[in-house]
């Protein structure tokens, strides 16, 4: 069996363990939010989430540093320097430590006094916050130095030792909350103090597992600084990204409070919420493919890394679109069932941003091809700028008495710009051909778009809406859209390979 089939194989097996993974994960999450609301109350619930908000503000920092430390990582072991990779790992782990002693520091004297000074916590319950903040503080510094072990994992594309952990961490916080009940003492304290235990666990559990399975997550005591000039340097560009993601996403919530009020952040907060549950099955599958684009690259198999930025941008297009038809047309009826009280702009919210995520789900495997390359300054810079242009152009449009909506509708432009700029910025910057790209992504793309909604909308528009319905309308939508990207979206060896796999099933059973 060639290397390509075999790497093909393994990408759809880690897409598939990540998929179990964000599942389990939501199902558990779904239990542990309300058992927590029910064990602390809702005051304590409150406390812990605001204070561990404080020390949440850090992550811009750790954000950006988990990208490149995860490529440089994931790079070196594509070119099988087994001494630089240890090199790059022990220099991670010495600058995360780094990290977070600096975040101690900074957080014990700005974080104590904000929290004491500050912020509106009830008198009785002080003592008890400033334990949560302390904890918080230090499993936050846990989790920067576990950084590097969980991108050994990812580059060595060990999605199970993954999975099973995160499963295992859920299933802790679960059974940390059904303990509440129990507890003989200060319930929020309990909380944080068993929170805390479980970041030293996950911590050990990774280092354990690392050591054990990979040669070059043994830790030396080494701060190269040519190195660290390098991480630091790709890390410092990728924070321009997050940072401007944070800015305009706070600043769009302003915005619309300033001209609608509270009602309309409550649809954007739910709408988000449906953006996160949705987006997580194309992050899913861009993680298991990343390892593929960056080692690839790193071994300079161009037409490997080509093949991948296709299939990516392709596949991440069409299991979007497929999960977000059906929502987007009977987005009504769905938050109805989910809320019962429908907050005003919701419906209308909640397809725009499904748009929108749907366009951006195309440019995952370019973001990761750019990171392979190391130079990123450039593509950060047009992505974070363009971006950040949303806000004053929203601000503009709703000067000149723009509806609410109009804040989507510009984040959707401008994206639609982000994604071309930055396919010809690819092609610049590893000789992508375009018209190929254009051919097997963006022609197949608009052909499965323009013929799989045709029946979905004449179901829509021709049945009442009810449950009945609902149920009808979603089914020609799966239908639809499964024959589309077959016969649209699929090249001729790619159907052959589905049609191989279907007959293997069939002959199975």
């Amino acid at each position: 069996m060639s290397d390509t089939v075999q790497n093909n194989k393994r990408i759809a097996k880690n897409t598939i363990l990540l998929y179990i993974r964000m599942l389990f994960i939501m199902i558990i999450s779904l239990f542990t939010s309300r058992i927590n609301l029910q064990s602390l109350g809702v005051e304590d619930f409150g406390i812990y989430n605001v204070v561990g908000g404080v020390v949440a503000m850090f992550s811009v920092f750790s954000g950006s540093l988990a990208t490149a430390i995860s490529r440089f990582i994931t790079f070196e072991l594509g070119k099988n320097n087994k001494d630089r990779l240890n090199k790059v790992f022990s220099t991670a782990v010495s600058i995360q430590i780094l990290l977070a002693v600096f975040i101690i520091f900074i957080a014990e004297i700005a974080g104590v006094w904000f929290l004491n000074n500050k912020m509106i916590i009830p008198e009785n319950r002080l003592h008890a916050a400033n334990w949560v903040l302390q904890l918080s503080i230090f499993s936050f510094a846990v989790n920067l130095i576990s950084v590097p072990y969980n991108a050994a994992i990812i580059a060595h594309e060990k999605m199970s030792a993954f999975a099973y952990i995160s499963i295992f961490e859920v299933v802790m916080k679960l059974i940390i909350c059904y303990s509440l009940f129990i507890s003989p003492v200060d319930k929020l304290i309990t909380f944080a103090v068993l929170l805390f235990i479980l970041s030293i666990s996950l911590r050990l559990i990774y280092g354990i597992y690392c050591k054990k399975h990979f040669a070059e997550c043994q830790y030396n005591l080494i701060l190269d600084k040519k190195l660290f000039k390098e991480i630091a340097g790709f890390a410092g560009w990728s924070s321009f990204t997050l940072v401007a993601y944070s800015l305009y996403n706070s600043g769009l919530n302003i915005l619309l409070n300033l001209f609608f009020g509270p009602v309309v952040n409550a649809a954007r907060g739910i709408a988000v919420q449906v953006q996160n549950a949705v987006q997580g099955f194309s992050r899913n599958f861009q993680t298991a493919l990343n390892p593929q684009i960056i080692k690839s690259y790193a071994e300079k198999d161009l037409k490997r890394v080509y093949t991948l930025i296709f299939a990516g941008s392709k596949y991440s297009f069409f299991l979007m679109f497929f999960l977000s038809l059906p929502i987007i047309l009977e987005a009504n009826i769905i938050l109805s069932l989910w809320l019962k009280d429908v907050p005003e702009h919701t419906v209308t919210f909640v397809r725009l941003i499904l748009v929108i995520v749907t366009i951006d789900s195309i440019g995952g495997p370019l973001y990761c091809a750019q990171q392979a390359t190391g130079k990123i300054r450039n593509f950060q810079l047009m992505t974070g700028t363009l971006m950040l242009l949303i806000l004053p152009v929203s601000y503009i449009a709703l000067r000149l008495g723009a509806e609410a909506e109009i804040v989507y509708v510009v984040y959707i432009l401008i994206l639609s710009i982000v994604q071309i700029l930055s396919i010809i910025m690819i092609h610049r910057m590893i000789r992508m051909p375009l018209n190929l790209y254009l051919k097997e992504v963006g022609l197949k793309i608009i052909f499965v778009v323009g013929t799989s909604i045709i029946l979905p909308l004449v179901a829509y528009n021709y049945f009442s809406h009810g449950i009945t319905a609902f149920f009808i309308v979603c089914t020609i939508c799966v239908l639809s859209t499964i024959v589309s990207i077959y016969f649209c979206g699929l090249s001729r060896k790619e159907r052959k390979i589905v049609n191989n796999k279907i007959i293997q099933k069939i002959k199975r059973y």
